[in-house]
């Protein structure tokens, strides 16, 4: 039998009407606001990062490959579709998928408007599960036919602006360095996505490959480059060294966190946050369990004292003060759970917190619950109270038996 666990046990049911008691219920409460605090911080985090990668990820891929002349400007040099990787490359472990692709630059005209747009060309390989998810109007634009298609896919953002609805015409033109004169094209709108990543969604149209290959008297087989989707983000790097050795040595890899470098060091300094978070709430909690654990203690000092003459040692005092202590920060916990996870539920299925979406790329707060980090947590916060617990329970080693029997 387990004495000291026992003995924690009766202390803990004849705490009802103690001078500890509402003290305890703070201890709880503090333990449980804290925990719960932990688990919608980390949820609302990796909820910003998990959104804001999978959009900038929609745009433009994980891996991209190019001429070592492809630059910014989006006027690339063509490239050859007819490549010994592709597709084959796209059965390499970790690889999900590979599609070929071209950008061009182009203004939108209406009567009363001018928009700069970039219209990126895709082809019947393309992978529309983002832009499925996105589509607010419309339908996505079929591809697979061998002849050239003038449907496109335009952001609700141009379309608000410029006043355009499903079934309009866009007229598009579009110029080249090697061209002197400006080409238009009549596209039709065929749908309308909305993202919310307001860099993307003023710029990008989404139309057929075959399209940006005519304008810039591409042959056929002459496109833009390719774009390579990933499995695990986790492994990007190590995947694109894959990569590099597969392709050409004409040719060039480029992670998308190399093209937008300054999105994705946005949202690793998320990670800072998180862990300042953590830290204080884990004191805040250490803290609170500490100052509990003085008052106990003081408060049966009488019950040290008997137990100390009747031959128990230190250590044997000491875990049943320890397991009283542990007593409480479990029933935090579970609160903590209960309140942390609940509303983590509720703001993934409800959306009750909304967001100003042009500020934070998303009209409600994310939600990202990942059950391994939140058992972590809860592993952390029990292991580092615990021993924050050893320290005042401690004072119990220099307390006099005769001199707390008699003052109590």
């Amino acid at each position: 039998m387990n004495t000291p666990f026992f003995i924690a046990r009766r202390i803990s049911s004849m705490d009802k009407n103690s001078f500890s008691r509402p003290i305890v219920r703070i201890a709880i409460i503090s333990t449980a606001l804290g925990l719960s605090v932990m688990i919608i911080s980390i949820a609302v985090v990796r909820g910003f990062q998990q959104q804001i990668s999978d959009k900038v990820i929609g745009f433009g891929s994980h891996i991209q490959i190019n001429k070592y002349d492809f630059n910014t400007s989006y006027e690339a040099s063509p490239i050859s579709l007819d490549q010994e990787f592709y597709p084959d490359i796209k059965n390499v472990s970790g690889i999900k998928h590979i599609q070929k692709y071209a950008y061009k630059l182009g203004i939108i005209k209406t009567y009363t408007d001018l928009q700069g747009i970039i219209l990126k060309g895709v082809g019947e390989d393309y992978n529309w599960e983002f832009f499925k998810r996105n589509i607010v109007a419309g339908n996505i634009p079929d591809f697979s036919d061998n002849k050239r298609s003038l449907d496109v896919l335009i952001s609700k953002h141009i379309a608000d602006k410029l006043n355009l609805s499903l079934g309009d015409n866009l007229r598009t033109y579009f110029v080249s360095p090697q061209q002197k004169n400006l080409r238009g094209r009549n596209f039709k709108i065929i749908g309308i996505y909305e993202t919310g990543l307001y860099e993307f969604d003023k710029e990008f149209i989404v139309g057929d490959i075959k399209n940006i290959q005519k304008l810039n008297r591409w042959e056929d087989h002459q496109i833009g480059g390719f774009e390579i989707l990933v499995d695990d983000f986790n492994r990007l790097d190590d995947i694109i060294q894959t990569v590099y050795k597969q392709i050409g040595y004409n040719l060039d890899a480029t992670s998308i966190k190399h093209v937008y470098p300054q999105l994705f060091e946005w949202i690793d300094l998320m990670d800072v946050n998180a862990i300042v978070i953590l830290t204080l709430m884990v004191i805040v909690a250490g803290i609170t369990m500490i100052s509990i654990l003085l008052i106990i203690i003081i408060e049966r000092s009488q019950m040290i004292g008997i137990l100390k003459s009747m031959g128990a040692n230190n250590l044997f005092v000491r875990k049943v003060f320890l397991y009283k202590s542990m007593h409480i920060i479990l029933h935090g916990l579970l609160w903590g759970n209960l309140i942390g996870i609940g509303f983590c539920v509720m703001q993934y299925y409800f959306g009750i917190i909304k967001l100003d979406q042009e500020s934070y790329y998303m009209s409600v707060v994310p939600i990202n619950i990942n059950l391994f980090i939140i058992i972590l947590i809860n592993i952390g916060t029990t292991v580092i109270s615990t021993l924050m617990l050893l320290i005042p329970s401690m004072i119990i080693g220099k307390m006099n038996p005769a001199k707390t029997i008699r003052l109590s």
